[in-house]
């Protein structure tokens, strides 16, 4: 636990340095939120569910990123395979990366929220929070699983652009730019299978105050094993090749 805790926050203060991933994944959700949110939020119906979907697109982009991008870069480096050398267990490395991970993803969350609060009239109650936060949760184990599978198969540099070529389209496909029925007629079938809509079907019910239905949940943990099964060929691969 020790070393879990060490790791986690070199690594924390390590990304914290790091205005391209800091800007990136805290700062530009929350101006992309300003620049659309406030304008069609007409009342505290429409604040929410615009806060929420933003929530999304805030806490996918931290982890996406942060996952992808930061699996490859390590891969790439030779510090990690002279970490191999030292004391300690690649579990520990592992779990220090994740809990960097949710922790700038709930930073940017947290950032997203303060915004729609000051520019909005969004509005939730006590248990409208703890839903939203469970909703999050649960959407953001296949993401950061698909995060964690570019980051075992991609370079340095393609892990970045094709973190981006999915993370902008599966947000829009998803439905947290526009609303899914207002996406062109092919998009919203399309739509109606990313796990960004399938996401979106557990935070937008958990602001307004709406039941969850049990197909968003099937979803996204058929999507949860599908990216973990990659993810986890992916990481076997990287260390066959690179330490047997």
């Amino acid at each position: 636990m020790n070393l879990v805790l060490a790791q986690y926050k070199a690594n924390l203060l390590s990304l914290s340095r790091n205005p391209g991933y800091f800007v990136g994944s805290i700062v530009f959700p929350a101006v992309f939120f300003l620049f659309f949110g406030p304008p069609n939020a007409k009342d505290g119906l429409s604040a929410n569910l615009i806060m929420g979907s933003f929530m999304i697109f805030a806490v996918m982009g931290s982890l996406f990123f942060g996952f992808a991008v930061g699996i490859a870069n390590d891969r790439a480096s030779s510090w990690s395979i002279y970490e191999r050398t030292l004391p300690g267990s690649p579990l520990a490395q592992m779990v220090s990366r994740v809990l960097n991970g949710f922790t700038f993803a709930a930073f940017a969350g947290l950032v997203l929220a303060v915004a729609a609060h000051l520019t909005t009239p969004t509005h939730l109650s006590s248990l409208a929070w703890g839903r939203l936060i469970l909703a999050l949760l649960v959407g953001a184990l296949p993401i950061s699983l698909l995060g964690f599978t570019i980051g075992y198969f991609a370079s340095p540099k393609g892990a970045g652009t094709l973190a981006q070529l999915l993370y902008l389209p599966l947000s829009f496909l998803g439905g947290l730019w526009v609303p899914p029925d207002q996406l062109p007629a092919v998009l919203q079938k399309i739509s109606t299978h990313t796990p960004t809509r399938l996401w979106g079907e557990l935070v937008w019910p958990a602001v307004t105050g709406g039941a969850w239905e049990a197909r968003a949940f099937i979803g996204l943990a058929t999507y949860t094993v599908l990216f973990g099964v990659l993810a986890a060929w992916g990481y076997r691969r990287d260390q066959g090749q690179r330490f047997s």
